[in-house]
């Protein structure tokens, strides 16, 4: 979860590169005796047959996030095809969930062993890897396909005009909730402000049901409130500002903290919620989908994530979409959004399949079956159709709306700033930290400290 971009968003195309080698040969023989050298030329006749070069054994390391279907499935997938049409290339796939993979990915880069191909969500962190060294800028191996993806999802993936990676999913964040759990507590979706999200929250207590499911044991998704709530009363001005003067001395991000302080007052969190992760059995997700909670605060993959570890809600017709609910007197229109996406970077070293590769996946046919998973938004041109959820297709259509994009908070800034913003948050759920802490920390981690 990088740096904003002002965008709509979809894309792209494959195009198969091919080589073509022509040896000739040379009627000059040279010979070389101690100090002499004589050069003769004759007239030399060869029914030698032409001969074709193997291309060497390549091997590409690829980490990605996808620990569950569908995308597991459709990544291996896509690494037999590719493999199938290059049978010189082995593609070895490394998957491991969102945080084991951020730990495992830091210690290579620190070893300076970078995995060929890697999940990326750009920004402050690509910058850091560009700047370190780790990837490779593949902006001419590129040009072939790279004008098949949206310009505004490319930007993810570039730093100083050089592309060094490519996106593959782009979308927002928003509000995922159960109808039934709405109708049983006889609230209206969608929850136009904040102060009716407030409102609401006692409404569903006291109709015994559980308001919101949060993945806290993860850290991230309780910075997607604290981010969204920092959107909506500042605004755009004040989010490129925060990331220009490297602070958090606006008073909208002390006020958003506030206002998040005083949801986790009502206590309107599932029992446990402090060590709960995301996308496990037990997570967030499946908390949802069981019927356990009525509202969670996600980005486009939620679908996807609660199919696989729990009931399909989407399918059922009993998950429902809005976008994050205005804050009254706020700054921030309604159309500013905030999410991103996921990418994938190419290391220093990579061989030039990588990126060939990479192409593939960037294809409209596999952009297509990226949007039929019903879990992700492809950003490939010509894919847009694959999208048939009506929820997803909200989504796009808050896309498509948006006048303004901020990109998570712990991908826009850089890594030590993130972590900073998600720890500080972290606490201030577990009521171990203050509105006032929040600012504080980010602060002192811009600063060095």
């Amino acid at each position: 979860m990088h740096k904003y971009t002002r965008a709509t968003w979809f894309v792209v195309l494959l195009v198969v590169l091919s080589l073509v080698a022509c040896a000739c040969g040379d009627d000059t023989v040279t010979t070389t005796a101690g100090a002499e050298a004589t050069t003769t030329t004759a007239a030399v006749t060869t029914t030698e047959a032409p001969t074709t070069t193997e291309p060497q054994p390549v091997t590409i390391e690829w980490w990605h996030i996808e620990v569950s279907d569908p995308g597991l499935s459709l990544w291996q997938d896509v690494a037999d095809e590719y493999m199938a049409a290059h049978p010189w290339v082995t593609i070895n796939i490394t998957v491991q969930e969102n945080e084991a993979f951020k730990t495992a990915l830091a210690t290579n880069m620190q070893a300076g062993d970078v995995p060929d191909l890697f999940q990326s969500w750009g920004g402050g962190a690509l910058r850091e890897q560009v700047d370190a060294g780790l990837v490779q800028d593949i902006t001419d191996l590129a040009a072939p396909w790279v004008d098949q993806i949206s310009p505004g999802a490319l930007t993810m993936m570039m730093i100083d005009g050089k592309l060094y990676g490519a996106p593959w999913d782009l979308g927002l964040v928003g509000i995922w909730y159960n109808k039934t759990l709405f109708a049983d507590a006889g609230v209206e979706a969608p929850i136009a402000t904040w102060e009716d999200l407030l409102a609401d929250v006692q409404t569903f207590q006291d109709a015994g049901i559980t308001p919101i499911s949060l993945a806290e044991g993860d850290k991230w998704p309780g910075m997607f409130w604290y981010a969204e709530l920092a959107l909506r009363i500042g605004g755009a001005d004040v989010m490129e500002a925060a990331a220009v003067n490297q602070n958090f001395d606006d008073p909208a991000f002390l006020t958003a903290g506030e206002e998040l302080a005083a949801l986790v007052a009502l206590d309107p969190f599932q029992a446990g919620f402090l060590a709960t992760p995301w996308d496990t059995p037990d997570g967030s997700a499946a908390v949802l989908a069981n019927g356990n909670a009525a509202m969670l605060l996600m980005g486009q993959w939620a679908p996807g994530t609660m199919r696989s570890n729990g009931p399909d809600l989407a399918a059922s017709g009993e998950l429902g979409w809005f976008s994050f609910p205005a804050y009254e007197g706020g700054a921030g229109a309604s159309t500013d959004a905030f999410g991103g996406g996921n990418g994938f970077a190419v290391g220093n070293d990579a061989p030039p399949e990588t990126v060939d590769f990479l192409g593939y996946i960037s294809s409209v046919d596999v952009a297509t079956r990226i949007g039929e998973t019903g879990a992700r938004l492809p950003v490939v041109i010509g894919s847009e159709d694959s999208v048939t959820d009506p929820d997803l297709a909200a989504v796009l259509a808050g896309m498509s709306q948006a006048t303004y994009f901020q990109l998570y908070l712990d991908q826009a800034y850089p890594p030590a700033v993130g972590a900073a913003v998600n720890d500080a948050v972290a606490l201030l759920f577990a009521n171990a930290g203050t509105p006032q802490d929040v600012v504080d920390a980010v602060n002192a981690a811009w600063a060095g400290e």
